[in-house]
C-alpha cells in the first residue's frame, strides 16, 4: 500500500476536519475534541514534520515498522519526518481517542540550535513497542508544556514568540528523555529478561554454523532478532551494564575466544576463523585491545 504523504501541518488539519492551524509550523491538538473522518479499514501515512503524541484510549491499532501497539495506557509516541506508520480500524467502529498531539515542521527550527540537537533524541527512532509509558504525574507535566506552547502561539506573535516556544519544546524533549531513562530503570524485570535473551542469542550464535556463514553478528542483526531498534538496545544496555550493544557483543566474543585459547589446541588463525574473522590480524588486534594481551600471551598464562 502506497503511503499517503502529508506535507504540511495545514494539510493535516484539513484532512482531519480541523480548523486551520493558528501557526503554520507548529500546532497543539486536543485529540478528544475531534473524531477522525471515516476511513478505510487500514491506511498508511507519512508526515513531512515531527509528531509528538500523548495518547490514551485509542481504540485503533497503530503499526510502526513491523510492530503493533494498543494504546490502553498513557503513552508517548514520537515520529520523525519521513517515517511510515499505519493505522488499522476495526470494521464499522468509529475511532475514539483522548490525549494531545504536538506537530512541528522542521522549518520551525530553522537557524536554531534545536535544528541539530533534535537528532540527538533517540526516541524519534524508536519502534512503537518502545513507546514511552508515562505515569499520571508525568502525563500532567507533558500536557502542561504542550498547553504552554499552544498559549504562546495563540497570543499575539512578537519577536520573542519563537524563541519562547523553542525553549518550551526543548524542555519537553528533555523531560521525555528523562522519562525514557526512568523507564529503563523501573521496568527492571522486563529489561533484565531482554538482557538474558541477548546473552542466549549471542551464545547460540557463537556456537552455531551461522558465525562461519554470516560472520560476526552486528548490532542491527541482534536488535532485529530481539524485535527492538539498535538505539533502544544500546540505551538499555548502557543503563544495565554501562556498555553499548557493540561493546556487549565484543565482550561475549572475547569470552568465547578465551575459552578456545585455554581449552583447545587450535591456532590463533583457526580460532579467528571460527569466530567469524576474515583476517587473524583483526582478531588479534581486538583481543589485545580488550585484554591488554595478545592471544598467544593469554594462552601462555595457562602453560
Amino acid at each position: 500500500m502506497t503511503p499517503h504523504r502529508i506535507k504540511t501541518i495545514s494539510e493535516y488539519h484539513q484532512i482531519m476536519g480541523l480548523p486551520a492551524p493558528e501557526h503554520p509550523l507548529i500546532s497543539v491538538i486536543d485529540l478528544s475534541t475531534f473524531n477522525m473522518p471515516p476511513a478505510n479499514e487500514h491506511f498508511v501515512m507519512v508526515f513531512d514534520f515531527y509528531s509528538i503524541s500523548l495518547k490514551r484510549d485509542f481504540n485503533a491499532k497503530l503499526k510502526y515498522g513491523q510492530q503493533q501497539y494498543d494504546f490502553d495506557e498513557g503513552i508517548m509516541f514520537f515520529i520523525s519526518p519521513g517515517q511510515v506508520f499505519g493505522i488499522t480500524i476495526e470494521n464499522g467502529k468509529p475511532v475514539q481517542r483522548s490525549g494531545w498531539l504536538l506537530l512541528v515542521h522542521p522549518d520551525f527550527f530553522w537557524n536554531s540550535a534545536l535544528a541539530k540537537d533534535i537528532k540527538k533524541y533517540e526516541f524519534f527512532n524508536y519502534s512503537v513497542h518502545e513507546a514511552l509509558f508515562v505515569s499520571e504525574k508525568e502525563e500532567e507535566t507533558i500536557i502542561g508544556m504542550m498547553k504552554s506552547i499552544q498559549q504562546e502561539y495563540q497570543a499575539r506573535i512578537d519577536k520573542f514568540s519563537q524563541s519562547i516556544m523553542l525553549a518550551q519544546l526543548e524542555l519537553l524533549l528533555k523531560h521525555a528523555e528523562r522519562f525514557y531513562n526512568r523507564q529503563f530503570i523501573t521496568r527492571q524485570i522486563v529489561n533484565h529478561q531482554m538482557l538474558d535473551r541477548l546473552d542466549n542469542l549471542l551464545n547460540a550464535y557463537f556456537n552455531s554454523e551461522d558465525i562461519l556463514k554470516k560472520g560476526l553478528p552486528t548490532v542491527s542483526f541482534v536488535a532485529e532478532q530481539l524485535n527492538v531498534s539498535p538505539s533502544y538496545l544500546s540505551g538499555l544496555l548502557k543503563v544495565l551494564s554501562g556498555q553499548s550493544a557493540q561493546q556487549h557483543i565484543h565482550e561475549k566474543l572475547i569470552a568465547k575466544a578465551k575459552e578456545k585459547l585455554s581449552t583447545t589446541g587450535l591456532s590463533v588463525s583457526e580460532i579467528a576463523y571460527q569466530l567469524g574473522f576474515e583476517h587473524p590480524q583483526s582478531f588479534s588486534k581486538l583481543f589485545k585491545t580488550k585484554t591488554s594481551l595478545s592471544p598467544l600471551e593469554f594462552r601462555a598464562t595457562f602453560n
